[in-house]
């Protein structure tokens, strides 16, 4: 696909690792917390909630941990709101940037974020600056050990996907938003719960990194963005050579 960047394989290796991290549980009980709040502990009339529970079920979040969650978002009126905010940005070499954060302090937040993109050689510029040059996704990811790719690729296909992509060991289902529900119940109902089922954005076209210094900068600057308690995933259509790669 068009769109594919370095970024987003490095950040979803990065997130096999960070997965045996607490502070993956953080972010997802936000999600759960924010989920319910809006729509209700239902998750049968919450599809958000619902996503959101199968993510945890992927990173294997404590059952205990998630019914506390639950009732505590739909029992207690007091108990912490969640904003939810994106910014925008460039990193060095031009490379747009989107973040997508929870919080309870946007004034704390913001200048989190805006330190990082200094730090690191960019800049956070105004919402929409950049949110232009990506398309909303949804993405359904199966384990291509556990699926026969020629069977899963056709289902999806029947069913109105956008793209299938493999990918470090994986199939990778894009679907336009308004499909996401009806093509992951149709997938999954063949093929088992998927191993990644979320909303995501998906660069329309990438910019080429040339220069490891940029590369490394843009790695860090994503990397401290995604390990900020407040923020819940990040984007960039940054792309790089395989050799680049293989000296970060």
């Amino acid at each position: 696909m068009s769109g594919h960047s370095k970024w987003s394989t490095i950040k979803h290796k990065k997130a096999k690792i960070d997965n045996k991290r607490a502070k993956v549980f953080t972010k997802i009980g936000k999600e759960i917390m924010v989920a319910v709040k809006l729509a209700g502990s239902d998750p049968d009339n919450n599809s958000r909630l619902k996503l959101s529970l199968q993510k945890a079920r992927i990173s294997n979040m404590p059952n205990d941990n998630v019914k506390k969650l639950i009732q505590k978002a739909a029992g207690d009126s007091n108990s912490t709101n969640y904003e939810e905010l994106v910014y925008e940005g460039y990193g060095v070499g031009g490379a747009a940037v989107i973040v997508d954060v929870m919080t309870d302090n946007r004034n704390r937040t913001a200048g989190e974020i805006r330190h990082i993109f200094d730090k690191y050689g960019g800049n956070m510029g105004e919402t929409g600056c950049v949110s232009w040059m990506f398309d909303n996704r949804g993405l359904i990811s199966f384990n291509l050990d556990k699926v026969d790719a020629d069977t899963l690729t056709m289902v999806a296909i029947e069913n109105n996907a956008v793209d299938v992509e493999a990918e470090d060991g994986n199939l990778n289902i894009y679907t336009e938003i308004k499909d996401f529900d009806n093509i992951k119940n149709a997938l999954e109902k063949k093929f088992d719960e998927a191993d990644v089922a979320e909303l995501t954005k998906i660069p329309k076209d990438n910019i080429e990194i040339l220069d490891l210094d940029q590369a490394k900068l843009l790695i860090k600057m994503m990397e401290l963005l995604e390990d900020n308690d407040d923020v819940q995933d990040t984007y960039s259509n940054f792309d790089f050579s395989d050799e680049i790669a293989g000296l970060l």
